[in-house]
This record gives C-alpha cells, structure tokens and sequence, in this order.
C-alpha cells in the first residue's frame, strides 16, 4: 500500500484478490436502480458509474472490522452505481431522481471515516461529492470562509496559509484523506481543538440539499442571531441522514505568530486528568493537551511507568505566553521531561502505516474514544479499561486524553487482541459493546468525534434517550422515503 495521495481517497488496505470481484460480507437488502433510472441519473449528473473495481472502492471506508473482511475479498455493502456530480445542479436532480425511485443515496467524500458511516448498506448510489470543491470566497475581514464541501482539508488549509495567512486550526489525525463535508457528517475534532473547538464550533452555515432535492441555506450571515433554533446544527453530525451538504461557511483565526511547547511526567493519569482540569478552568487553552497512560507513554516515548503530557500552543505571544504560565504552574509537582517530546509526536501523529501489516497478521485493532465530565473521568476510564481487558484475547488496552475543554475531555482508548479468524468479528464487537455499555454508564458520549455509523449505531437510542425519538421525526419530515444514507445512526430502515 502507498501513502495518503492529498486530494483523492485513499483505500485503507489493498483487497486480497481482484476488486471486480469483491462480495458483499453483511446481509443487507441491497438495492439496485433500473434501466430506467440509471439512464435518468445520466442525463442528470456529470459521471454515473459502475464498474465494478470501482464500485469496490467506493462501497469502504477505515472502519478498522472492514479492513479484515477486504483480506477475504469483502466488503461491507456494495453499491450499485457511484455518480460525480460537478455542481449543486446536479446534487438536486440526482436526489430528486432517487427520490422519486426509492434508491437509497449514500454520501462520500474522503471516505476516511471509520465507523462504517460512508458504506452504501443497501447498496444504491453513493453520492461521490469529489467535484464539489474549492474556495468560494474568503472574507479577510470577519475572517469567514465559504467553502465546498468535497473540498479536501490539507489542500484547504494550504490555501488559507499562503493565499490569506489565516488558518481553521481544525487537524484532525485524517486531515490529508478527508474532506470539510466528511468533517461535519461526523462532528469531527482536530488535534488543536482545545483552542481551536470542534468543527461545530467553527461552522456558521451550510448549504444543504434534501431528499427531494430543495436546497436549504442555513446561517452564515450575522455572527449572532435569535431567529429560532440553530438550524446549521440540526444538519452537523446527521452523518447524510438528513440531507446532503454541499457548502459551509466557517470562521477562521489569523496564522499563529508563534509557538510554545512543553512535556511532563505524571505519577498517575488521574493526576495528569487534575492538571489538564486545573489549566482549564484557569482559562488557558493550548492548542494541544495530551495525556498519555504509561502504556502509551512507554510505546510511543519510552518512559519508564510515566504519564507523559504534551503541550503545545500557538497565536499572539502575549496570549500564548500566558497560558504557558499557567502551564507550568499547574504542573510544578509533576517531572519537567525533554519538549522534544512534541516535536517526535508532532512527526508520527498521523502515521498509520503499521495498521495494516497488523491486520495481516491476523490482530484486531482499533481506537474507541468519549468524552465526559471531569468528575466522571477517572472512573470512566477505569471501567472501560477493565471492560475491554475482559473480553476474551484482548492483549492491549490503552488510554489518552486527546481534547480538553472547560466541562470536561475527550478520552481515547486504544485495544488490539488476537482471537481466532473465525472469532475476529465477535471479538470486535464484544469490545465496542463492552466499552459502549462502560461508557453510557459513566455519563459518557457515545462518541466525540468519529460519529455513529454502523458500528455504534445500536447504542445511538440509548445515549440519546427520549431525544431519540426527535430524531426519528426529523428524518421522517425531511426524508420521507428514507433514501439518505439509510442503516446509520440507528435510525428506522424502510430498507432493511
């Protein structure tokens, strides 16, 4: 397998034999649109295609239980036929055609998700939102950027940078492979969130085009407005099962002008839990807080039984100067560690190469994050360590805080094991339920910023509670067929 190609999907692992020839591993209805319809879909759209090499690639994401069943030739689901559209134009007809046909369309972008969110379940259309990209305006002066939602995120931070010395701060670890709509299908985080904030708090508009094709224009005027809900948000972390975005308006920061760093040691992660806590809620903000247990701490610095935070941040000096103060102060008690520390995991933070040589060799791996409270933190964290462990053939189970913000963090726990091949896909499972279930119980989220997709879509209406039930009716007002990315978000599947 190559590297990331910036600017163009890049398939997680290589299939084990000829791609035209992949097979569908879960049993879903799959549904395939007509003659009729397709030949419709042609008329309408700039490309309609489907052949099947590509309909393989199209038909996965980086769900990491995926990535076993393409070294047996599988796929989750597998569409029917994969359509480009090269304008919002012909968004709207190819939803208006689908509509009308009852064929499900499944949005996709980067396609770098990886819990299931972009595959097509019941086959049907995916919606390859690839020529929906570019800058459409940038406003130097309220510092507000109006972009396409194809549009990749490394490539859009590059032209902020050189063209207008500005910057979103949104990093997340998938940044070459990901797109601004992907980024808001899931709620996505960056690696600087804690100055920064999740793509939520970035985004003040969208365009956003229906099941039957209206296109539904949200936000992004005034900064502020009382003008009824908050209708962007209802479309942010929906995951395609609502509508189609195809446009955003988000706010920008000035280029930072300078940058600190810092590393310490801690005792224990519940003591690097307070100090992160402390430096909140004394109102510095660095763009990274990263906490790692002396697992992590051992496999990625070689740290003996320490409990390594990383700090960096970047901005006005006057700004960063002070929150760096802060720093320090709050991490007077703990080991004062070598700040190259940031630069080695500033080197290797998106570096996923060794994933798949470990799914060759027959381990399940895979990362399962939350957020809760700092109140509820450390037991969280306790209860699910111990609830991955007890799964049968667990080897590893980790933890770092990756996010902090002033309420509480985001924990990311990471587990691999070794079960038999024809137990991989009940281990994983029992490892997500387990975790999920530890999670729920400890007032945590079901998810920070990886979304819902298939593989937590099961616990979506017990994390939300009654509010499920609002959902539920949304979809029905907005969606009415049920045809926009139907399976996700445990939604009801007129399909299934």
């Amino acid at each position: 397998m190559t590297g990331p190609r910036i600017g163009a999907p890049t398939p997680p692992v290589a299939f084990a034999g000829d791609p035209a020839r992949v097979t569908a591993r879960l049993d879903a209805r799959r549904v395939v649109p007509d003659d009729a319809t397709l030949d419709r879909l042609r008329d309408a759209c700039s490309e309609v295609r489907s052949d099947a090499r590509e309909l393989a690639e199209v038909s996965r994401d980086w769900w990491p239980l995926a990535m076993t069943w393409a070294l047996q030739n599988e796929v989750p689901a597998l569409a029917a036929a994969v359509v480009r559209p090269e304008s919002v134009d012909e968004v709207q007809a190819v939803m208006r055609i689908c509509h009308e046909a009852r064929v499900p369309v499944t949005a996709a972008g980067g396609r770098s998700g990886v819990s299931g969110g972009s595959v097509p379940l019941h086959g049907g259309v995916v919606l390859d939102l690839g020529g929906i990209a570019g800058v459409v305006d940038v406003d130097e002066v309220s510092l507000v950027v109006d972009v396409r939602a194809g549009t990749f995120g490394a490539l859009l931070e590059e032209e902020l940078r050189v063209e207008h010395q500005a910057t979103l701060g949104h990093w997340p670890q998938s940044i070459d492979l990901s797109t601004v709509g992907g980024w808001l299908a899931c709620r996505s985080a960056g690696q600087l969130s804690t100055r920064y904030g999740k793509v939520e708090d970035m985004v003040i508009g969208l365009d956003v085009v229906l099941a039957g094709g209206t296109v539904v224009t949200t936000g992004g005027g005034a900064p502020r407005a009382a003008a009824g809900p908050d209708l962007t948000q209802l479309f942010v972390g929906s995951e395609g099962t609502l509508g189609i975005v195809t446009g955003a308006r988000l706010r920008l920061h000035p280029a930072p002008a300078i940058e600190r760093r810092g590393a310490y040691g801690f005792r224990s992660f519940t003591e690097g839990l307070a100090a992160c806590r402390r430096i909140l809620h004394r109102g510095a903000t660095p763009a990274v807080l990263r906490l790692y247990d002396d697992v992590e701490s051992t496999r990625h610095f070689a740290t003996d039984a320490q409990h390594v935070l990383l700090v960096l941040d970047e901005g006005e000096p006057a700004v960063v100067d002070g929150g760096m103060a802060i720093v320090r102060e709050e991490c007077a008690a703990a080991a004062h560690l070598d700040p190259s520390l940031v630069e080695q995991w500033l080197a290797t933070r998106n570096d996923v190469s060794a994933l798949q040589s470990l799914v060759a060799a027959g381990y399940v791996v895979d990362t399962f994050e939350t957020a809760a409270r700092w109140r509820d933190l450390p037991a969280l964290v306790e209860a699910v360590l111990h609830a991955i462990r007890s799964v049968p053939h667990t080897i590893v189970a980790s933890v770092h805080q990756s996010h902090a913000y002033g309420p509480g963090a985001c924990c990311y726990f990471t587990f691999g094991g070794q079960p038999p091949p024809d137990e991989r896909d009940a281990y994983y499972r029992s490892v997500f339920d387990a975790a999920l279930r530890a999670t729920l119980a400890h007032g945590g989220a079901a998810s920070h910023h990886h979304g819902i997709g298939l593989s937590r879509a099961p616990h979506l209406a017990a994390a939300l509670g009654s509010g499920f039930g609002v959902l539920c009716a949304l979809k029905q007002a907005l969606d009415p067929h049920g045809i926009c990315n139907p399976g996700k978000l445990g939604l009801p599947d007129p399909f299934a």
